[in-house]
């Protein structure tokens, strides 16, 4: 039995709407969970409470000394099991500082992605949707930008469905790119206010193209992101990889369980790791479910999908 103290923690946001979190960590740990007071009881065998404890001691720290937790945040954290160290110094070196507001790491997965940024010119981001591939590489990007490490982002996407031509779609250009573009304006439009984005966009400091348009320029100062890179052939992440000019990072991200290639075209993002080994200043960054920081739900879907994939490849021949 090991005793907690929940002394100044919002009571229902850790217990959950009817304790359902509470029940979901007794049927994790093997535990009972008993709330007296300011104080929360472990009970159960020796291993499982002092497991528990470790989790909830953890949790309890990172609520009490940790940036603040919005609900969703907290939900993730409770069902992943994965909560980073509370202190200082541990938050500040993962950390982006964007012109609204810091974003900081939520999984152990996205700390290390974090921090590969960080330290190397190029990163690839590889993993299941919902682990914030994208959103920390914009924030990255952000941050660097604010703090003059650059001088220009530039953010593609290869517009696979549209044959990268995107000619037969009505409108503008702008129209005809939008709805392939609109995830990323999404992150950039959550880290930065309208003004100053707009103010960036008309001046060419920030850039949001599709991937097809990069062809033939060269990129230095700059943070380059290409998102939703399973999508691209080989031959279009060579000549990407190969737009990084002098003082430039690039962050590559994808899942390369979503690929809209046809059935005998070969994923870029899958090939990369068999080409680029032992290079100076290029990481993989392997994200899994573990990682998702949306709808716990999401999680159990994407280990479903897993499970059913893995087992319908080892039956055929």
């Amino acid at each position: 039995m090991k005793d907690i103290s929940i002394a100044g923690i919002d009571r229902r946001a850790l217990f959950g709407r009817n304790d359902q979190h509470l029940a979901h960590l007794e049927e994790r740990y093997s535990i009972r969970l008993v709330a007296r007071g300011d104080k929360l009881t472990i009970k159960g065998a020796d291993a499982s409470v002092r497991e528990a404890n470790s989790f909830l001691s953890r949790l309890i720290k990172r609520m009490r000394h940790g940036p603040p937790i919005e609900a969703a945040e907290l939900e993730n954290l409770i069902y992943c099991g994965s909560i980073l160290p509370s202190d200082h110094s541990t938050r500040s070196n993962s950390v982006a500082h964007t012109y609204k507001t810091a974003i900081y790491p939520r999984t152990g997965g996205q700390a290390k992605y974090l921090a590969a940024i960080d330290n190397n010119d190029v990163v690839f981001g590889i993993g299941p949707a919902g682990t914030g591939k994208t959103y920390l590489a914009v924030a990255m990007a952000v941050a660097a930008l604010r703090q003059k490490q650059i001088s220009r982002i530039l953010l593609a996407r290869p517009a696979v469905e549209a044959g990268e031509k995107l000619g037969f779609l009505p409108g503008s250009f702008e129209d005809k790119v939008d709805p392939y573009l609109r995830p990323l304006y999404d992150a950039l439009q959550d880290l930065m206010e309208p003004e100053r984005l707009r103010r960036m966009q008309d001046m060419k400091i920030v850039e949001v193209v599709p991937l097809a348009y990069m062809r033939g320029r060269t990129l230095n100062d700059s943070f380059i992101i290409l998102d939703e890179a399973q999508n691209t052939t080989p031959q279009q992440m060579k000549m990407f990889l190969t737009r990084l000019g002098s003082h430039s990072k690039a962050v590559v991200t994808g899942d390369i369980t979503q690929t809209d290639l046809r059935a005998d075209q070969p994923s870029g993002l899958v090939v990369a790791p068999k080409i680029l080994t032992g290079i100076a200043g290029l990481a993989f960054v392997r994200l899994n479910e573990r990682d998702v920081v949306r709808n716990p739900l999401v999680q159990k879907i994407i280990k479903a999908y897993d499970s059913y994939e893995e087992a319908h490849a080892s039956a055929d021949p």
